[in-house]
Protein backbone atom coordinates (compact mmCIF):
# COMPACT_ATOMS: atom_id res chain seq x y z
CA UNK A 1 0.00 0.00 0.00
CA UNK A 2 1.25 3.47 -0.67
CA UNK A 3 2.39 5.82 1.97
CA UNK A 4 -0.10 8.36 0.75
CA UNK A 5 -3.41 5.99 1.11
CA UNK A 6 -1.62 5.45 4.62
CA UNK A 7 -1.95 8.92 5.66
CA UNK A 8 -5.10 9.34 4.22
CA UNK A 9 -6.87 6.47 6.15
CA UNK A 10 -4.73 7.54 9.34
CA UNK A 11 -6.12 11.04 8.50
CA UNK A 12 -9.44 10.35 8.15
CA UNK A 13 -10.15 7.84 11.43
CA UNK A 14 -8.72 10.70 13.26
CA UNK A 15 -11.16 13.23 12.16
CA UNK A 16 -13.95 10.48 12.44
CA UNK A 17 -12.65 9.54 16.51
CA UNK A 18 -12.34 13.32 17.04
CA UNK A 19 -15.94 14.23 16.20
CA UNK A 20 -17.24 10.92 17.17
CA UNK A 21 -15.69 12.13 20.30
CA UNK A 22 -17.77 15.05 21.11
CA UNK A 23 -20.75 12.82 20.10
CA UNK A 24 -20.22 10.29 23.20
CA UNK A 25 -19.07 12.24 25.36
CA UNK A 26 -21.25 15.36 25.23
CA UNK A 27 -24.68 13.52 24.37
CA UNK A 28 -25.47 13.84 27.94
CA UNK A 29 -24.15 17.60 29.05
CA UNK A 30 -26.29 20.53 28.64
CA UNK A 31 -24.37 23.68 28.25
CA UNK A 32 -25.66 26.83 30.20
CA UNK A 33 -28.56 28.95 29.41
CA UNK A 34 -26.22 32.02 28.28
CA UNK A 35 -24.06 29.46 25.95
CA UNK A 36 -27.00 28.08 24.28
CA UNK A 37 -28.61 31.69 23.37
CA UNK A 38 -25.22 32.80 22.21
CA UNK A 39 -24.67 29.80 19.64
CA UNK A 40 -28.18 31.10 17.94
CA UNK A 41 -25.93 34.37 16.82
CA UNK A 42 -23.36 31.98 15.64
CA UNK A 43 -24.69 30.83 11.97
CA UNK A 44 -25.89 34.77 10.69
CA UNK A 45 -22.35 35.85 12.48
CA UNK A 46 -20.47 33.49 10.03
CA UNK A 47 -22.58 34.31 6.86
CA UNK A 48 -21.80 37.78 7.26
CA UNK A 49 -18.89 37.61 7.88
CA UNK A 50 -18.11 35.43 4.69
CA UNK A 51 -20.87 37.46 2.31
CA UNK A 52 -19.93 41.13 3.62
CA UNK A 53 -16.85 41.40 2.16
CA UNK A 54 -17.54 39.68 -1.03
CA UNK A 55 -19.75 42.31 -1.84
CA UNK A 56 -18.42 45.53 -0.63
CA UNK A 57 -14.59 44.66 -1.39
CA UNK A 58 -13.79 45.29 -4.96
CA UNK A 59 -10.00 44.75 -6.10
CA UNK A 60 -8.49 44.64 -2.53
CA UNK A 61 -10.51 47.79 -1.28
CA UNK A 62 -14.04 48.58 -0.09
CA UNK A 63 -16.24 50.10 -2.74
CA UNK A 64 -19.36 52.13 -1.87
CA UNK A 65 -19.97 53.22 -4.98
CA UNK A 66 -22.79 52.83 -7.21
CA UNK A 67 -20.33 51.26 -9.64
CA UNK A 68 -20.17 48.31 -7.45
CA UNK A 69 -22.54 45.51 -9.34
CA UNK A 70 -22.03 43.08 -6.26
CA UNK A 71 -23.45 46.19 -3.79
CA UNK A 72 -26.40 47.18 -5.82
CA UNK A 73 -26.91 43.25 -6.75
CA UNK A 74 -26.87 42.57 -2.88
CA UNK A 75 -29.23 45.57 -2.42
CA UNK A 76 -31.97 44.37 -4.52
CA UNK A 77 -31.04 40.61 -2.90
CA UNK A 78 -31.80 41.67 0.81
CA UNK A 79 -35.38 43.89 -0.71
CA UNK A 80 -36.48 40.38 -2.49
CA UNK A 81 -35.51 38.56 0.86
CA UNK A 82 -37.23 40.72 2.94
CA UNK A 83 -40.56 40.82 0.77
CA UNK A 84 -40.81 37.31 -0.24
CA UNK A 85 -38.85 35.62 2.64
CA UNK A 86 -37.66 32.44 -0.50
CA UNK A 87 -34.35 32.10 -0.14
CA UNK A 88 -34.68 30.60 -3.86
CA UNK A 89 -36.08 33.75 -5.31
CA UNK A 90 -33.65 36.19 -3.06
CA UNK A 91 -30.48 34.14 -4.90
CA UNK A 92 -32.19 33.93 -8.40
CA UNK A 93 -32.94 37.89 -7.96
CA UNK A 94 -29.41 38.28 -6.96
CA UNK A 95 -27.77 36.68 -9.76
CA UNK A 96 -29.98 38.15 -12.12
CA UNK A 97 -29.28 41.47 -11.21
CA UNK A 98 -25.81 40.96 -10.70
CA UNK A 99 -25.53 39.59 -14.00
CA UNK A 100 -27.80 42.19 -15.74
CA UNK A 101 -25.57 45.20 -13.80
CA UNK A 102 -22.38 43.45 -14.51
CA UNK A 103 -22.63 43.21 -18.05
CA UNK A 104 -24.03 47.17 -18.62
CA UNK A 105 -21.39 48.18 -16.66
CA UNK A 106 -18.86 46.68 -18.27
Amino acid sequence: MSDIWIVMIVVGLLTYLTRLSFILLLQHWQPPQLVQSALRYVPVAVLTAIIVPEILASNGTLDFSLGNPRLIAGLIAILVAWRSKSALWTIAAGMAAFLVINAWLV
